[in-house]
């Protein structure tokens, strides 16, 4: 698509909603009454996809977001006020796991509900490491123990207010006060240049975790 839209005529309504939503002001109305980008349009554009999400006609194609792609929204599923308080709160760092894993196909669908958190430009920086094997997760568990030990040492007083030293004597008595025992580790990462990626990372962590209790999942 050489253009930062593509137009599909026969459906649109020319209603200028795309025009009216597009945060940066980069569509303006043709002769005909059709959304066209302005000039310079390519370099500014951000590539939210608003004028994809606001188009109820399914008339619109942006450079990075095709209609067809996008999953669309089931009214009748929306939470009501009252649901969605109730789900937040009733939301629970799990430090108590069970012995067994868990299936893919869950994990799957908690990294596809996390695409869904918002991130400048929409760049979605976001990627996933998925530990799978309990020994290689024990095994980050014991790298941050190592970690510890070193901060006791040189850093006393940091590691007194972390209280490190309780949670070193722990791991030594076999209990992990690190990653609590859990089957499974998640790592979100980016590039070290993408200045976006801490906090859609974090955002996109959060999706994560409120989406886990739906598949019976804890997580901390």
């Amino acid at each position: 698509m050489t253009s930062i839209i593509l137009i599909d005529k026969n459906k649109c309504r020319k209603d200028g909603l795309c025009i009216a939503d597009c945060p940066i002001g980069l569509l303006e109305k043709d002769p005909e009454g059709y959304p066209v980008p302005i000039k310079g349009a390519e370099t500014f554009c951000v590539d939210c996809g608003h004028c994809v999400a606001v188009c109820s006609e399914d008339a619109l194609d942006q450079r990075k977001m095709r209609t067809a792609e996008c999953r669309p929204i089931e009214k009748h599923l929306a939470l009501t006020a009252d649901q969605l308080e109730q789900w937040l709160r009733s939301r629970r760092s799990i430090r108590q796991y069970k012995d067994q894993p868990v299936e893919p196909e869950k994990i799957k669908r908690l990294l596809e509900t996390a695409a869904y958190a918002p991130s400048g430009h929409n760049a979605q920086p976001a990627r996933w490491l998925v530990i799978q094997d309990k020994q290689e997760v024990q095994l980050l568990a014991g790298l941050v123990i190592d970690w510890m030990r070193k901060v006791i040492v040189n850093q006393p007083a940091l590691a007194k207010d972390l209280m490190l030293e309780q949670v070193v004597t722990a791991w030594e008595q076999g209990k992990d006060k690190v990653l609590r025992h859990a089957p499974h580790l998640i790592v979100g990462y980016a590039p070290k240049e993408e200045r976006r990626a801490p906090a859609a990372i974090v955002t996109a962590i959060a999706y994560i975790e409120l989406a886990a209790p739906s598949l019976g999942l804890g997580t901390c």
